[in-house]
């Protein structure tokens, strides 16, 4: 559940949707040091930095170092840029009719008794009428689980770190640019099989009364760059859970974005890329891709 929560989750009453890609303030370093790495060559330098998407508002994450890499770059690279909850309701809106709902198959029918109700609860903690949650797709309904115990803990998408970067960006005149699309981001659930989509909301259902003291441990890990215990939290126990989905959400798109890195190496000048901090612990990650492709990545 842990890669999902910090994917996931920057609307809420949309089920807050992307994501989507997610410490108590008494947790966290005096001075946070969240992990970073850098990509150089001749003329290009590339920073890489883990964010969490949600945060509490009086979390504080910057420090000298982290500071300084912000001002020295010229390009800022998202997942997903998303300035306002304005834009992501408009951008998400249509997708969600196209990708989330299946009127033909109410979830009433589709989950037993016992789990409806608890459905139903949790659905209401998060401000959505029974009516329409029992059209939405067993993956959109995860989400909207997904969100109830985080929203209600003072976790909040416009204090999260992409947030934050894309408003230090914009004020020097900067535009955040992105990696991927909201769809793409979609698309990774709503193309999951019948059963997965299930299982994916059998395991919200049983989770989301205790999410948020998964994101608090979350949070704290990455405030202190425990690399450690990112790594646990956000790549061997989401690969325990699900291969396919560690795969979709993780590796595949890891992939991707080496290949873009790549890409942007043969240009010049200095770019910071804030992606999901799970996208750059473990096996897997974005560096070990950059390392297939002759691409060093060393630590900040």
């Amino acid at each position: 559940m842990t890669v999902l929560l910090a994917f996931l989750s920057r609307a809420r009453g949309l089920a807050a949707a992307f994501l989507a890609s997610l410490v108590a303030l008494a947790a966290a370093p005096a001075m946070a040091q969240p992990a970073m790495w850098v990509v150089k060559d001749a003329d290009s330098t590339i920073y890489l930095f883990g964010t969490i998407h949600v945060l509490k508002p009086e979390i504080v994450w910057h420090n000298p170092k982290l500071d300084a890499a912000i001002a020295s770059a010229d390009q800022l690279y998202l997942e997903v840029p998303i300035s306002s909850q304005q834009e992501m309701m408009a951008s998400v809106l249509p997708l969600v009719a196209k990708y989330g709902l299946s009127p033909g198959k109410p979830l009433s029918s589709r989950l037993t008794p016992e789990e409806y109700k608890t459905l139903v609860e949790a659905a209401k903690e998060a401000g959505l009428p029974e009516a329409g949650l029992n059209m939405f797709r067993p993956w959109f309904a995860g989400m909207a689980v997904s969100t109830v115990g985080p929203t209600h803990a003072g976790y909040d998408p416009d204090s999260g770190v992409d947030n934050k970067l894309m408003k230090i960006f914009k004020d020097r005149g900067i535009a955040a640019k992105g990696l991927e699309t909201m769809e793409f981001q979609i698309k990774i659930f709503a193309d999951m099989s019948e059963a997965d989509e299930m299982d994916y909301l059998r395991s919200c259902l049983k989770d989301y009364k205790e999410t948020t003291g998964e994101l608090d441990k979350m949070v704290a890990g990455w405030a202190a760059g425990d690399l450690s215990a990112m790594e646990k939290m956000f790549v061997t126990d989401e690969k325990d859970d699900s291969t396919d989905l560690y795969n979709a959400l993780l590796v595949n798109r890891n992939k991707n974005w080496a290949a873009q890195i790549e890409e942007m190496l043969k240009g010049k000048g200095v770019t910071f890329i804030a992606v999901g901090a799970g996208h750059l612990m473990g096996p897997d990650s974005v560096q070990v891709q950059l390392k297939a492709r002759g691409i060093e990545a060393t630590r900040y």
